[in-house]
């Protein structure tokens, strides 16, 4: 079979590279892929079977033209903005089968009210909320629950769209970037204000058709720039699989599934929303039980990269099955014996202004059994590898347990250098935010 593969970042490497393992995909075209999917130095296998071509994942008019030329078997979308631009409604009505879904779905990553309104429709647990279209209401409500006060940009924002605010006089300068300054763009017409939630965060990827909603195995992001959980929103600098705060036999995982994800899944079918893909349930987890913080649309960023290394059972063969509504009859197994960690190398000054293309060192001296996902990366000449993103590499090591999965990730870390070249220190380590 031949994929076609949207996206250009680490999640969509990791896609490839476990898609690659199935006996049945001859051929993965990536667009517009990265250094990883090229056959850089150093890539985890199943290179030999990934192309790039060189279209935007944003440019639906040239997706729909690469995908009407290739005639792929399958189309699997990664990022979110083409979801919300409506590129599986082009690609469906064309006779394409896409895995990801439709524009309608798609709002409940693009547009935070929305995903907010289904919340309170349905039931599910989540944080109090109010919506604003003007500064001036949002300023005049400034502390309307209690500080710290949460403000959130409507729209897409890859993922550095929150703003948390501990004082009245820091709401109000968020508000003013927020609408004011207009930091994100259209994004920000917008905002959502909740109140604050106090937990751990946890995060719960599931795939999803029209009857069945089947979780993977748990992770838990790390979100701010800095160690201890401290500065600026991300895209997130690192993961690990599974959750430590599902083990022990506390019942949350059980709760999760019962009080979110299956009235998640009827909320779907009462509202007509025909939802196949992947669900990505953002979560606190705290003394009044789980709550949504938000729902993406798509494998999260970096999950996946911790996610999918402890998946056995073939992903195509998943995908597909979430394509033809038959995912409730699919066994899915997992390594339970093997932890994962994912740290992210990223380039200095993220998540602000950073450099581009500069030439990453060390990728082959990293251990086999190490995988190295490229997020921003580009071929150079002379067959360098250079930086081309925010967030460059995802260093995955496994083990039997966390600390050696942590361990293994760190040395892969070692081993690579580039100019300005910054992760955290502590990914793998619980911080609780309960009290």
């Amino acid at each position: 079979m031949k994929i076609l593969l949207v996206g250009g970042g680490g999640r969509e490497h990791a896609i490839a590279w476990k898609l690659a393992q199935s006996p049945r995909v001859a051929e993965i075209v990536c667009a517009p892929g990265n250094a990883g999917t090229q056959g850089a130095p150093g890539a985890p296998g199943g290179a030999s079977k990934l192309r790039n071509a060189a279209v935007g994942a944003e440019d639906i008019p040239a997706l729909v033209a690469l995908a009407e030329a290739e005639r792929p078997d399958l189309c699997v979308v990664g990022p979110e903005v083409p979801l919300a631009l409506g590129l599986t409604d082009a690609l469906t009505a064309r006779g394409i089968r896409v895995f990801g879904p439709n524009r309608k779905c798609a709002q409940l990553e693009a547009s935070k009210s929305f995903t907010k309104a289904f919340l309170a429709r349905h039931g599910i647990p989540t944080a109090g909320y109010k919506e604003y279209t003007d500064l001036a209401s949002l300023k005049a409500d400034i502390g309307v629950f209690g500080f710290p006060m949460v403000l959130k940009a409507d729209g897409l924002a890859a993922g550095k769209g929150v703003l948390i605010a501990q004082t009245r006089e820091e709401a109000e300068r968020a508000a003013e970037e927020l609408m004011g300054a207009r930091a994100f763009g259209e994004a920000g017409d917008k905002v959502v204000v909740e109140e604050f939630l106090r937990g751990t965060e946890a995060s719960m990827l599931c795939f999803v058709d029209g009857s069945a909603i089947v979780p993977m195995e748990s992770a838990q992001d790390y979100k701010r720039i800095y160690d201890e959980d401290k500065g600026p929103n991300t895209g997130g600098m690192g993961t690990y699989s599974p959750s430590l705060l599902f083990a022990g036999g506390t019942g949350m995982m059980q709760r999760v599934y019962d009080e979110i994800l299956l009235p998640t899944l009827e909320g779907f079918r009462k509202d007509g929303l025909d939802f196949r893909g992947v669900l990505f349930v953002g979560l606190m987890l705290g003394k009044d039980g789980p709550k949504v913080i938000e729902f993406n649309n798509r494998f999260g960023d970096p999950e996946t990269q911790a996610v999918l290394p402890r998946l056995k059972t073939d992903l195509l063969e998943i995908l597909l099955a979430a394509t033809e509504d038959r995912l409730a009859q699919k066994e899915i197994e997992w390594a339970d014996d093997r932890k994962t960690v994912c740290v992210v190398m990223a380039a200095g000054g993220y998540p602000g202004s950073y450099s581009k293309g500069d030439a990453i060192c060390g990728l082959e001296q990293v251990p086999g059994d190490i995988l190295v996902f490229h997020a921003g990366t580009k071929a150079g000449e002379g067959g360098q590898t250079l930086t081309n993103g925010g967030r460059v590499l995802g260093v995955v090591g496994s083990g039997a347990t966390h600390e050696e999965a942590r361990a293994r990730a760190y040395a892969g870390v070692a081993c690579i250098r580039f100019d300005g070249a910054y992760c955290r220190s502590d990914i793998g380590i619980v911080y609780n935010t309960e009290g």
